[in-house]
Protein backbone atom coordinates (compact mmCIF):
# COMPACT_ATOMS: atom_id res chain seq x y z
CA UNK A 1 0.00 0.00 0.00
CA UNK A 2 2.79 2.53 1.01
CA UNK A 3 4.89 1.66 -2.42
CA UNK A 4 1.64 2.52 -4.74
CA UNK A 5 0.68 5.24 -2.59
CA UNK A 6 4.47 7.05 -3.23
CA UNK A 7 3.86 5.56 -6.91
CA UNK A 8 1.00 7.03 -7.65
CA UNK A 9 1.61 10.29 -6.16
CA UNK A 10 4.87 11.04 -8.10
CA UNK A 11 2.73 9.58 -11.27
CA UNK A 12 0.40 12.72 -10.47
CA UNK A 13 2.60 15.06 -9.66
CA UNK A 14 4.71 14.03 -12.89
CA UNK A 15 2.49 15.68 -15.30
CA UNK A 16 1.83 18.44 -12.85
CA UNK A 17 5.35 19.52 -12.72
CA UNK A 18 6.51 19.19 -16.38
CA UNK A 19 4.65 22.52 -17.13
CA UNK A 20 7.32 24.39 -15.09
CA UNK A 21 10.75 24.14 -16.97
CA UNK A 22 12.33 25.08 -14.23
CA UNK A 23 11.69 22.48 -11.87
CA UNK A 24 8.88 23.04 -9.71
CA UNK A 25 9.23 24.94 -6.54
CA UNK A 26 9.07 22.74 -3.09
CA UNK A 27 8.47 23.33 0.47
CA UNK A 28 9.01 20.04 3.02
CA UNK A 29 7.10 19.91 6.01
CA UNK A 30 8.74 16.47 7.32
CA UNK A 31 12.40 15.69 8.42
CA UNK A 32 12.55 12.84 6.06
CA UNK A 33 11.45 14.42 3.09
CA UNK A 34 13.52 17.30 3.53
CA UNK A 35 16.63 14.91 3.24
CA UNK A 36 15.14 13.51 0.37
CA UNK A 37 14.90 16.98 -1.04
CA UNK A 38 18.20 17.93 -0.39
CA UNK A 39 19.24 15.45 -1.82
CA UNK A 40 17.52 15.63 -5.02
CA UNK A 41 16.57 19.26 -5.85
CA UNK A 42 18.62 22.08 -7.30
CA UNK A 43 18.95 24.83 -4.10
CA UNK A 44 16.75 27.31 -5.95
CA UNK A 45 14.00 24.85 -5.90
CA UNK A 46 13.76 24.77 -2.26
CA UNK A 47 11.97 27.60 -0.67
CA UNK A 48 11.41 25.75 2.94
CA UNK A 49 12.58 23.14 5.30
CA UNK A 50 10.73 21.60 8.54
CA UNK A 51 11.56 22.82 12.17
CA UNK A 52 13.71 19.71 12.72
CA UNK A 53 15.83 19.92 9.45
CA UNK A 54 18.57 21.19 11.89
CA UNK A 55 18.57 18.96 14.31
CA UNK A 56 21.38 16.58 14.00
CA UNK A 57 20.51 13.75 15.61
CA UNK A 58 18.02 13.15 13.64
CA UNK A 59 18.92 14.33 10.00
CA UNK A 60 21.58 13.49 7.84
CA UNK A 61 21.66 16.52 5.99
CA UNK A 62 21.39 18.89 8.99
CA UNK A 63 24.42 21.22 8.19
CA UNK A 64 22.93 21.75 4.55
CA UNK A 65 19.46 22.31 5.82
CA UNK A 66 21.60 25.66 7.08
CA UNK A 67 21.01 27.40 3.95
CA UNK A 68 16.76 27.26 4.05
CA UNK A 69 14.61 28.88 5.82
CA UNK A 70 13.02 26.91 8.59
CA UNK A 71 9.40 26.54 8.31
CA UNK A 72 6.66 26.57 11.88
CA UNK A 73 5.10 23.51 11.30
CA UNK A 74 2.06 25.59 10.43
CA UNK A 75 0.05 26.55 7.24
CA UNK A 76 0.27 30.07 7.13
CA UNK A 77 3.96 30.64 6.40
CA UNK A 78 3.72 27.87 3.75
CA UNK A 79 0.89 29.98 2.18
CA UNK A 80 3.39 33.15 2.60
CA UNK A 81 5.65 30.76 0.21
CA UNK A 82 3.35 30.17 -2.67
CA UNK A 83 4.99 26.55 -3.45
CA UNK A 84 4.32 24.63 -6.57
CA UNK A 85 4.58 21.68 -4.29
CA UNK A 86 4.29 20.81 -0.49
CA UNK A 87 5.94 17.63 0.96
CA UNK A 88 4.03 16.17 3.56
CA UNK A 89 3.72 13.00 5.66
CA UNK A 90 0.58 11.49 7.55
CA UNK A 91 2.27 12.47 10.54
CA UNK A 92 1.79 16.35 9.94
CA UNK A 93 -1.61 17.41 11.12
CA UNK A 94 -4.26 16.66 9.48
CA UNK A 95 -5.77 20.73 9.79
CA UNK A 96 -2.80 21.81 8.21
CA UNK A 97 -3.11 19.46 5.43
CA UNK A 98 -6.67 20.08 5.15
CA UNK A 99 -5.99 24.23 5.30
CA UNK A 100 -3.59 24.02 2.85
CA UNK A 101 -5.30 21.92 0.18
CA UNK A 102 -8.11 23.95 0.57
CA UNK A 103 -6.22 27.09 -0.28
CA UNK A 104 -5.77 25.29 -3.39
CA UNK A 105 -1.83 23.84 -2.58
CA UNK A 106 -0.34 20.80 -4.59
CA UNK A 107 0.41 18.06 -1.94
CA UNK A 108 1.96 15.07 -1.87
CA UNK A 109 2.53 12.85 1.06
CA UNK A 110 5.45 10.33 1.75
CA UNK A 111 4.96 7.43 4.36
CA UNK A 112 7.00 5.84 6.19
CA UNK A 113 9.22 2.90 4.74
CA UNK A 114 9.39 -0.16 6.33
CA UNK A 115 11.46 -2.25 3.51
CA UNK A 116 14.39 -0.97 1.15
CA UNK A 117 12.00 -1.68 -1.80
CA UNK A 118 9.76 1.19 -0.48
CA UNK A 119 12.70 2.95 0.01
CA UNK A 120 13.77 3.09 -3.49
CA UNK A 121 10.19 3.60 -4.59
CA UNK A 122 9.91 6.79 -2.36
CA UNK A 123 13.76 7.39 -4.02
CA UNK A 124 12.47 7.36 -7.35
CA UNK A 125 8.87 9.00 -6.59
CA UNK A 126 10.65 12.42 -5.34
CA UNK A 127 12.91 12.48 -8.50
CA UNK A 128 9.88 12.46 -10.43
CA UNK A 129 8.32 15.09 -8.51
CA UNK A 130 11.11 17.32 -9.05
CA UNK A 131 11.65 16.47 -12.13
CA UNK A 132 15.09 15.28 -11.86
CA UNK A 133 15.25 11.29 -11.82
CA UNK A 134 18.34 10.78 -13.03
CA UNK A 135 19.51 11.46 -9.85
CA UNK A 136 16.93 9.39 -8.30
CA UNK A 137 18.52 6.68 -10.50
CA UNK A 138 22.02 7.88 -9.44
CA UNK A 139 21.32 7.84 -5.55
CA UNK A 140 18.96 3.94 -5.84
CA UNK A 141 21.96 2.51 -7.81
CA UNK A 142 24.58 4.17 -4.39
CA UNK A 143 22.23 2.25 -2.49
CA UNK A 144 22.37 -1.15 -4.14
CA UNK A 145 26.31 -0.86 -4.15
CA UNK A 146 26.68 -0.11 -0.65
CA UNK A 147 24.45 -3.33 0.24
CA UNK A 148 26.27 -5.47 -2.13
CA UNK A 149 29.58 -3.83 0.18
CA UNK A 150 27.74 -4.70 3.68
CA UNK A 151 26.86 -8.02 2.43
CA UNK A 152 30.38 -8.86 1.44
CA UNK A 153 31.66 -7.93 4.86
CA UNK A 154 28.92 -10.32 6.67
CA UNK A 155 30.65 -13.34 4.21
CA UNK A 156 27.98 -15.40 4.42
CA UNK A 157 28.09 -15.83 8.11
CA UNK A 158 24.35 -14.56 9.14
CA UNK A 159 24.89 -13.53 12.57
CA UNK A 160 22.01 -12.75 14.69
CA UNK A 161 22.07 -8.73 15.43
CA UNK A 162 19.61 -6.92 18.16
CA UNK A 163 18.72 -3.92 17.42
CA UNK A 164 18.75 -1.65 20.85
CA UNK A 165 17.93 1.59 21.19
CA UNK A 166 17.66 3.63 24.51
CA UNK A 167 15.58 2.53 27.12
CA UNK A 168 15.62 -0.97 25.86
CA UNK A 169 13.37 -0.36 22.85
CA UNK A 170 14.09 -3.17 19.89
CA UNK A 171 13.49 -2.46 16.35
CA UNK A 172 11.15 -5.30 15.34
CA UNK A 173 10.72 -7.56 12.26
CA UNK A 174 9.17 -5.19 10.35
CA UNK A 175 10.89 -2.24 10.49
CA UNK A 176 13.48 -0.32 8.12
CA UNK A 177 16.00 -1.62 10.44
CA UNK A 178 15.39 -5.18 10.01
CA UNK A 179 15.13 -4.85 6.42
CA UNK A 180 18.53 -3.43 6.15
CA UNK A 181 20.11 -5.96 8.14
CA UNK A 182 18.24 -8.83 6.36
CA UNK A 183 19.47 -7.09 2.65
CA UNK A 184 23.06 -7.78 4.27
CA UNK A 185 22.55 -11.59 4.86
CA UNK A 186 22.38 -10.62 8.69
CA UNK A 187 18.94 -11.01 10.90
CA UNK A 188 17.13 -9.39 13.80
CA UNK A 189 17.02 -11.30 16.73
CA UNK A 190 13.88 -9.29 17.86
CA UNK A 191 11.67 -11.87 16.34
CA UNK A 192 13.30 -14.50 18.53
CA UNK A 193 11.47 -12.16 21.63
CA UNK A 194 8.10 -12.07 20.24
CA UNK A 195 8.65 -8.31 18.32
CA UNK A 196 7.15 -8.01 15.15
CA UNK A 197 6.38 -3.78 14.99
CA UNK A 198 9.43 -3.44 17.79
CA UNK A 199 8.76 -2.56 21.84
CA UNK A 200 10.39 -2.48 24.74
CA UNK A 201 12.88 -5.51 26.17
CA UNK A 202 14.25 -6.35 29.55
CA UNK A 203 17.29 -6.41 30.58
CA UNK A 204 17.55 -9.52 31.64
CA UNK A 205 15.53 -11.04 28.01
CA UNK A 206 18.49 -8.99 25.81
CA UNK A 207 21.46 -10.91 28.19
CA UNK A 208 19.32 -14.17 27.81
CA UNK A 209 18.95 -13.94 24.37
CA UNK A 210 22.73 -13.73 23.35
CA UNK A 211 22.81 -12.35 20.11
CA UNK A 212 25.93 -12.17 18.04
CA UNK A 213 25.76 -8.71 18.59
CA UNK A 214 23.89 -5.45 19.18
CA UNK A 215 23.12 -2.60 16.94
CA UNK A 216 23.73 0.35 19.12
CA UNK A 217 23.25 4.50 17.72
CA UNK A 218 26.41 5.70 19.53
CA UNK A 219 29.46 4.30 21.69
CA UNK A 220 31.17 5.91 24.51
CA UNK A 221 30.59 5.59 28.40
CA UNK A 222 28.78 8.37 29.22
CA UNK A 223 25.40 8.32 30.20
CA UNK A 224 23.42 11.69 30.22
CA UNK A 225 20.08 10.46 30.80
CA UNK A 226 18.86 7.25 32.06
CA UNK A 227 17.63 6.39 28.42
CA UNK A 228 21.25 6.27 28.07
CA UNK A 229 22.09 4.59 31.15
CA UNK A 230 20.14 1.58 29.72
CA UNK A 231 22.99 0.87 27.54
CA UNK A 232 25.75 0.99 29.59
CA UNK A 233 24.16 -0.90 32.32
CA UNK A 234 27.26 -3.53 33.68
CA UNK A 235 25.67 -6.49 32.93
CA UNK A 236 25.29 -5.20 29.03
CA UNK A 237 28.63 -4.13 29.05
CA UNK A 238 29.96 -7.25 30.31
CA UNK A 239 27.68 -9.58 27.42
CA UNK A 240 28.61 -6.72 24.71
CA UNK A 241 31.66 -5.37 25.37
CA UNK A 242 32.67 -2.49 22.27
CA UNK A 243 33.75 -5.65 20.19
CA UNK A 244 29.99 -7.09 20.34
CA UNK A 245 28.24 -4.29 19.54
CA UNK A 246 27.51 -2.20 15.93
CA UNK A 247 27.63 1.14 16.22
CA UNK A 248 25.61 3.29 13.21
CA UNK A 249 24.53 6.85 14.30
CA UNK A 250 20.65 6.63 14.53
CA UNK A 251 20.72 10.34 11.96
CA UNK A 252 21.68 7.81 9.31
CA UNK A 253 18.61 5.20 10.27
CA UNK A 254 15.90 6.98 11.83
CA UNK A 255 14.46 7.92 8.22
CA UNK A 256 14.40 5.82 5.12
CA UNK A 257 16.43 7.74 2.17
CA UNK A 258 19.71 8.23 0.66
CA UNK A 259 20.88 8.43 3.80
CA UNK A 260 21.28 4.66 3.99
CA UNK A 261 23.49 3.90 1.49
CA UNK A 262 25.88 6.00 4.05
CA UNK A 263 24.28 3.56 7.19
CA UNK A 264 25.17 0.22 5.41
CA UNK A 265 28.49 1.48 4.75
CA UNK A 266 28.88 2.37 8.32
CA UNK A 267 27.67 -0.90 8.66
CA UNK A 268 30.48 -2.86 6.91
CA UNK A 269 33.32 -0.79 8.19
CA UNK A 270 31.76 -2.25 11.78
CA UNK A 271 31.59 -5.19 10.71
CA UNK A 272 34.86 -5.51 9.49
CA UNK A 273 35.91 -4.07 13.52
CA UNK A 274 34.15 -6.58 15.42
CA UNK A 275 34.64 -9.59 12.90
CA UNK A 276 38.58 -9.35 12.18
Amino acid sequence: MRRLAAVAAAAWLMSYAAASAAGPRIVSMNVCSDQLVLSLADPDQILGLSRFSRDAWQSWAAEQARNYPLLSGEAEDVLLLKPDIVVVSLFDKRATRDLLKTNGLHLVEFTVPRTLDEVRDQIRAMGDVLQHPDRARAEIARLDAAIARARAAADGHHYRVLPVERRGFVAGRSSLISSLLAATGLRNAAGELGLDAGGFASLEAIVKLRPDFILVSEAGDRAEDEGRAFLLHPALERFYPADKRIVVPERLTVCGGVMLADALDRLTEELKRVTR
